[in-house]
């Protein structure tokens, strides 16, 4: 199979290492909260949790949580527990994503639903959605649960939109991008959103901060499918082209088949309707004779440079600087 590369590689001085080490104390104090509500009197309950939440991944939405109430000013602790919260409601998502997708690999380890079985899987998805929303109740603020609410909402929605848009060669990239707000984005925003709405900040502030969110992870999403046709399984920590087996039609197929021949086009189409890896080294040299890769890694820049723009009101500090390099992380990166 032929591996292509459009990514250009991270700056030196911007690694996520050096973006995360700016609340690294803070970071432990989520992951110390999240240890402690995950205790459930039921073993399965705690063997599952655990398992998920020490599996790796970058943390990154609890991450976003306490950057953005650094960059806002923040000096309380709600921001804690909030991206505890965010976590869980992730951690809850991809539990029941790896069960709908049939996944059996996730950050290169065996993914809950292949060691314990999808009703393991989706049953803990719910404890971790109801513990999440027992943390919030302690919150004691209405405005932080209705945003919480709505963003669960959303998300489910958006996992029912992509799973109407399986195995549909017809998906425009309008209804790609809808799927990717709701089913990634909008976590995001919520992460970002929520600092400064326990921070009591200014409208004008709340909603840069949510916007800063919502195309931050517009961003990371275009570029999480770039890496589906670019990336080694060992970077990604999953299958190289499992979005292509499943039937996913992400906005590289999408855009390779508006500029493809028609026989590229047929390929890729019959590839979605049907899914499976049949024809990877077919559909991987459309995507690179169309440019589906650069299409879908300019416009994730573009996403980049918007949750860059959103942060012009709000003052600086090393919190600002870091959510700047953040928003360029995410396009830069390599899994």
């Amino acid at each position: 199979m032929q591996k292509a590369c459009c990514i250009k590689e991270p700056d030196a001085y911007v690694t996520f290492e050096s973006i995360r080490a700016l609340v690294l104390d803070e970071m432990d104090a989520v992951n110390l909260i999240i240890k402690d509500r995950l205790a459930s009197e039921v073993v399965l309950v705690n063997q599952l949790g655990q398992y998920i939440i020490s599996s790796g991944g970058k943390r990154l939405r609890p991450l976003l949580t306490l950057l953005c109430a650094g960059a806002v000013g923040y000096r309380q602790k709600n921001h804690i527990n909030l991206a505890a919260i965010i976590e869980f409601i992730h951690t809850a998502t991809l539990l029941h994503d790896d069960v709908v997708d049939a996944s059996e690999l996730r950050r290169g380890k065996k993914t809950a639903n292949s060691v314990w079985g999808n009703e393991a899987s989706v049953l803990v998805g719910d404890f971790l959605y109801s513990r999440a929303f027992q943390m919030m109740v302690e919150i004691k603020d209405l405005k932080v649960m209705s945003i919480l609410a709505e963003t669960t909402n959303t998300i489910a929605e958006g996992e029912v939109m992509q799973l109407l848009n399986c195995n549909d060669a017809n998906t425009t990239e309008a209804s790609y991008l809808k799927v990717i707000y709701s089913k990634t984005a909008k976590l995001f925003e919520a992460a970002s959103q929520l600092s400064a709405v326990v921070n009591n900040s200014s409208a004008e502030e709340e909603k840069a901060m949510a916007a800063y969110g919502r195309y931050l992870g517009t961003s990371f999403q275009l570029i999480d499918d770039v890496l589906d046709y670019s990336a080694s399984a060992e970077e990604m920590g999953k299958n190289v082209g499992d979005d292509l087996a499943e039937g996913k039609p992400t906005l590289p197929l999408i855009f390779a088949m508006r500029k493809g021949t028609p026989e590229q086009v047929e390929i890729i189409r019959q590839s979605i309707e049907q899914g499976g890896l049949e024809n990877i080294d077919t559909v991987m040299s459309a995507i690179i004779s169309t440019g589906a890769l650069k299409y879908t890694t300019d416009l994730a820049w573009k996403e980049s440079q918007k949750a860059i723009d959103a942060l012009s009101i709000i003052p600086e500090s090393p919190y600002k600087q870091a959510l700047i390099s953040l928003a360029e992380f995410s396009v830069t990166r390599s899994n």
